[in-house]
């Protein structure tokens, strides 16, 4: 399965993350970014929850299922493009499969007043503190990846830090298992990760298992108009958007049309 795959290599790079920074040095970092901090509390949340629809756009240079995207925008004239238009960030920084790197969100976090979504396979707590100390305001878990004990632990860890969390779910039951943490927002993957097959029904379909109060992001698939209208009209709250705006040469004007649609 890719996702075994995906995890078993990010496990190695760890291991090579850990030995060039260990953990207490890294804590450390962190702790003094969160010291000076001066970025309002909650920011991506915030961001999530205003009104109408909320867009993360983000960055990434390729996925197992697109190989290399084709980019139509160096990474800062991206930044700027976003800035002007759409609410968050989000930035892969997963090296072996979609070819990010945590020097691309240092870089935005350079450029962008944005609340920033650290995505990534977060499988150690040294990921957390990593993520707070190159100035990610919010992370992903991924509820597939991670057993119950783990996702209360990183979703504890990650208050402690000031981090958002996005918790990523794919079916009913990982629904479930996310609300045992009580997230104040949960993502619908519209991708399976097992094979990286695509429904956009599937946010339809688990819209309903999410109870009142809480935030409903839509996740991959969105592609066209007619993908956001439905989304809109099954009452998602926003949506994380990769590939039509990595492939726009005017993601800027597409995410301020998608919001008027």
């Amino acid at each position: 399965m890719i996702l075994e795959d995906i995890v078993r290599d990010k496990k190695i790079r760890l291991g090579e993350h850990k030995a060039k920074t260990p953990l207490k040095e890294l804590r450390r970092a962190a702790e003094e970014v969160k010291g000076s901090d001066s970025r309002p509390k909650d920011l991506f949340y915030n961001a999530m929850a205003t009104p109408g629809i909320s867009i993360i756009g983000e960055f990434k240079k390729a996925s197992p299922s697109l190989g290399v995207i084709e980019v139509k925008l160096e990474l800062m004239d991206r930044i700027e493009e976003y800035n002007a238009s759409v609410d968050a960030i989000s930035c892969l920084t997963e090296e072996d499969h979609f070819h990010g790197n945590i020097d691309y969100l240092k870089q935005i976090r350079s450029k962008s007043p944005l609340p920033i979504l650290r995505k990534d396979f977060m499988i150690d707590e040294y990921q957390f503190y990593e993520a707070k100390a190159i100035g990610a305001d919010a992370v992903l878990l991924i509820t597939a990846i991670l057993d119950d004990t783990q996702m209360k632990d990183f979703y504890q860890l990650s208050g402690d830090l000031g981090l958002g969390v996005l918790v990523e779910t794919h079916d009913e039951y990982e629904i479930e298992r996310a609300l045992k943490i009580d997230p104040r927002i949960i993502g619908i993957n519209n991708r399976n990760l097992k094979d990286f097959s695509i429904d956009l029904k599937n946010t339809g379909r688990l819209k309903p298992y999410i109870p009142a109060g809480k935030l409903c992001i839509a996740e991959s698939g969105i592609m066209g108009d007619e993908d956001v209208k439905y989304l809109k009209e099954i009452g998602a709250d926003g949506f994380l958007i990769g590939r039509a705006f990595m492939e726009s040469a005017d993601p800027a004007a597409l995410a301020k049309h998608w919001k008027e649609l």
